[in-house]
């Protein structure tokens, strides 16, 4: 099984450790685009901190992220796991799985990255900030330049497996799995379902969302569960608890759509 996971656009601080070695990466078919994006995006922060605001869209109280972006190939790397924060990752709270479910979670989760492409938690990178929404002035949009070398990394990555995936909008971008690869494919929808006037209501809670997939990862991880294809992934959901509302796609090569149903926000 192979997760997709968005990242945060919150990070905690660099390590103090190794800095980066873009070669010990996972998915080193990525290694040219990811070395592009580097050159870029580094040059741009370092020649004009005005421009580099204005490209990655941050706001006047954000304007240190861009100091953080001049040091990455020096200041220190930590594992991308650590790195990530949030509402889904804090949920997920790699930390504290046990090592049979940690080296589940290094071989299984896959997180998308406007810089990196896409890493796996135990990639040990420095802290950024850079989303696949930005378009460089000399790559352009991010999404788009992801796209040709991600369309042999990421069957590659996902073998003969489920695809779990969990990406916002935003990184679909990058890359859409197609054909066959497609029909192994799920996506979550979280849902929360709440009595108004005696009549059920639903309705796609952001924050809610976030931390319930985490949570779902968090259940897969642990229970070792190891569903083989998008049917085997709802039973196994339904076994550790969770609501699951799924059909098979109407036509081949269309990835399948869960709902999971929750009644509490927690």
């Amino acid at each position: 099984m192979l997760v997709l996971l968005p990242p945060s656009e919150g990070k905690a601080p660099s390590g103090r450790g190794t800095a980066l070695k873009p070669e010990s990466l996972s998915l080193p078919g990525l290694a040219e685009a990811r070395r592009a994006v580097l050159d870029e995006l580094v040059e741009l922060c370092v020649a004009d901190e005005e421009k580099a605001r204005e490209v990655l869209g941050l706001s006047e109280g954000l304007r240190g992220e861009i100091a953080k972006n001049t040091e990455l190939r020096t200041a220190g790397a930590r594992p991308a796991g650590e790195i990530y924060t949030g509402v889904l990752y804090d949920a997920l709270d790699l930390a504290s799985l046990d090592a049979d479910a940690g080296r589940r979670a290094g071989s299984s989760l896959l997180v998308f990255s406007g810089l990196w492409g896409a890493v796996r938690v135990t990639d040990r990178i420095p802290s950024y900030r850079c989303s696949m929404g930005v378009k460089l002035p000399g790559l352009g949009a991010l999404g788009a330049h992801w796209r040709a070398p991600m369309a042999t990394a990421l069957p590659e990555a996902a073998g003969d497996g489920l695809v779990l995936d969990l990406r916002s909008s935003a990184y679909t971008t990058a890359w859409k799995p197609k054909g066959e690869l497609a029909g192994r494919t799920a996506t979550v929808r979280v849902l929360h379902a709440r009595l108004v006037d005696g009549v059920e209501k639903r309705s796609v809670v952001s924050h809610f969302n976030k931390a319930t997939k985490g949570r779902i990862v968090r259940s897969l991880l642990t229970a070792n569960a190891a569903p083989k294809d998008p049917a085997e992934l709802v039973e196994a959901l339904r076994d550790l608890g969770y609501t699951v509302e799924a059909e098979a796609p109407g036509k081949a090569g269309s990835p399948w759509a869960l709902d999971v149903v929750v009644r509490e926000i927690h």
